[in-house]
């Protein structure tokens, strides 16, 4: 949850309200002042020995680098902790974790070290018939036992309970805040749709296919119909010129009328044919260019970053308002642009893009 500042001091008034005053010892709480006391007989306590007899044996300081998480870390969550007091602004968190988590797993981590020794000294005392370990390590054991209880448990002990109720909220640290939710990945395409796509809009971006071949001319069907019409209409004439001469003379004289009355029908066909094709052949012309592709290339400036992601929604280079971006197809809701080094890749966010 995201508090802000006017949000945020409402609350603080109302536990300020609801809770009770806390005292302590200076500006430190109870359980601080009792943590700081375990850590300092702890801190001294480890420079005796932890192996062997007392002034012979090496210590934990002197024991390779056993000394980092046994009493390094826990000294230095002490140090974070009055640091804290003495200055609010400075150091608040160890990464994600704040001050007295950082406590929480630096005492629990120690309290198991030290338990491990103990473990090791009772396997040798099994087999060797001798406990390596000294009063020094059971001392710190117990010590740091005590620290997990003011840091850890802390929260369910009535007297230092006190100090983590009425805290205020906070925005939580981005490691701290509950995690995002996971999209499945796009479903990748067939390979041949992708093959198809990538050569026509990579190798070729600007082509275009070829417009429709226009209808063949009406005239010369008509033509056509008046050539296979006269050699019909010849041929009761040759016929009938077998017979007599005056039969012939008759048939020669209405050859000519049926081969204009043919003529006739056949314009008076192709004339109602042209009418019936010329409002359709307008249309499909007007049709024709808003129903091909827009291949026309521009430059467009995006208000801020975008991904430009290849066929199967893969992130491919991004575009920027610091820079124009060569659109080299507009498919509606979607931009097909090159980049600079040749990469094409679609940009599927397209609102408030700029055109240049």
């Amino acid at each position: 949850m995201i508090v802000t500042e006017d949000q945020r001091e409402p609350n603080i008034e109302t536990a300020d309200a609801e809770e009770a005053p806390q005292y302590g010892l200076g500006p430190f709480s109870i359980r601080e002042v009792a943590l700081m006391g375990t850590w300092l007989v702890a801190f001294v306590v480890s420079f005796f020995p932890i192996y062997g007899e007392i002034g012979r044996g090496p210590s934990v300081w002197s024991n390779g680098i056993d000394w980092v998480l046994t009493i390094g870390v826990p000294t230095a969550a002490v140090f974070l902790i009055v640091l804290r007091r003495l200055s609010p602004q400075g150091i608040r968190r160890v990464g994600s974790l704040g001050i007295d988590q950082f406590a929480s797993v630096a005492f629990s981590v120690s309290t198991v070290l030290w338990l491990t020794m103990i473990w090791n000294s009772f396997i040798t005392l099994a087999n060797q018939r001798f406990f390596a370990a000294t009063w020094v390590v059971w001392v710190e054991f117990f010590l740091m036992l005590a620290g997990v209880l003011l840091t850890v448990f802390a929260p369910f002990i009535a007297p230092f309970a006190q100090d983590f109720s009425g805290r205020p909220e906070v925005i939580a640290h981005r490691s701290a805040r509950p995690v995002r939710p996971v999209t499945p990945r796009p479903v990748a395409q067939p390979r041949a749709e992708a093959a198809s796509e990538g050569a026509a809009y990579g190798a070729y971006p600007d082509y275009a296919p070829p417009a429709a071949p226009a209808a063949p001319a009406p005239y010369e069907a008509a033509a056509g119909d008046i050539d296979a019409a006269a050699p019909a209409a010849s041929e009761p004439l040759r016929e009938e010129s077998v017979g007599a001469e005056a039969t012939h003379a008759d048939a020669t004289d209405s050859a000519p009328a049926a081969r204009s009355a043919t003529a006739e029908t056949t314009a008076i066909d192709t004339e109602a044919w042209e009418s019936a094709q010329a409002p359709t052949s307008a249309t499909d012309a007007d049709a024709a260019p808003a129903a091909q592709p827009r291949h026309q290339a521009f430059w467009a400036l995006v208000p801020e970053e975008r991904d430009v992601v290849d066929e199967i929604g893969i992130p491919v280079f991004r575009i920027g308002p610091t820079a124009w971006a060569l659109v080299i197809e507009d498919r509606g809701d979607a931009f097909v642009v090159r980049h600079e080094d040749g990469r094409i890749g679609y940009l599927h966010d397209v609102s408030g893009v700029t055109r240049g």
